[in-house]
């Protein structure tokens, strides 16, 4: 009975994590040695396709591009989305649930529906190319998703603290960053999650919205094509290197994300 518990989740995890290992596996091999044969691990091992990344402008700016976006998108969406779910969890007003629920078709929609239209409108304001533009293009996405999550966490804390919080003297804006905001940073944790994820990992706006100054690493990666094929092991070495701050900001807000799911907004 023992084994069973142990073994079943294990093969799980393992089932899980091949395809990483795998991709980790072609990073340090030569498109020659990929494309040669089946092996379980590199037989001529190379660092050579990482080196082309860190030391290519056109590399890590892609990276360096991704991470900015996705920062500056993550911090507008949960800045923008605090002010909305608290008005969603305190107070009834005529069309609410309407508004709420119209919120969240923006998230349901494909990002190809708003492509030209956000290329147009960018390309005339003169913000296409730019960090700002694919932020404020994810905002339509990321901010409806935050605005449930947050609703969802500021319903569960008791609106007594709201009126206790007056009671002392505390103004609104001071009770709302000293008292509120505290009382739910899980939940902030994890709407910030949700947006950096979808922001990072979103391609067809990024990729159309810019060109060359702010353009993402997943474009980038697009560069590996060639008459002569795909340099697969520079491929796999830059989706090695994606992982990365997805892996990072997982750990950090993984208890975050066991709340939400046990608070059921997640």
């Amino acid at each position: 009975m023992n084994l069973k518990k142990w073994l079943l989740p294990t093969v799980y995890i393992l089932f899980l994590m091949l395809p990483i290992y795998w991709l980790l596996n072609m990073s340090f091999k030569t498109t020659n040695e990929i494309l040669g044969g089946f092996s379980l691990y590199p037989e001529n091992f190379t660092l050579e396709n990482y080196i082309v990344i860190f030391t290519d402008p056109t590399w890590y700016n892609g990276y360096l591009n991704s991470l900015l976006y996705v920062a500056m998108n993550t911090v507008i969406s949960v800045s923008v989305a605090l002010p909305a779910a608290y008005a969603f969890s305190r107070y009834r007003f005529l069309g609410d649930k309407h508004l709420f629920f119209w919120l969240l078709t923006n998230r349901m929609a494909p990002p190809a529906v708003f492509a030209l239209p956000f290329f147009q409108l960018y390309s005339a304001v003169e913000l296409f190319d730019t960090h700002l533009a694919v932020a404020l293009a994810h905002c339509l996405f990321n901010i409806p998703l935050a605005v449930w999550i947050l609703e969802g966490f500021m319903s569960s804390v008791p609106k007594e603290l709201d009126e206790t919080a007056f009671l002392d003297g505390y103004s609104f804006p001071r009770f709302f960053i000293r008292i509120f905001i505290p009382t739910i940073a899980a939940g902030i944790g994890v709407a910030m999650f949700f947006a950096f994820m979808y922001s990072w990992v979103e391609l067809l706006l990024a990729k159309t919205l810019t060109s060359v100054a702010a353009k993402p690493i997943a474009a980038t990666m697009t560069r590996t094509a060639s008459t002569a094929g795909y340099q697969l092991g520079l491929l796999a070495a830059a989706g090695t290197l994606t992982i990365v701050p997805g892996a990072f900001v997982i750990y950090f807000v993984r208890n975050y994300i066991a709340k939400g799911f046990a608070m059921g907004r997640v």
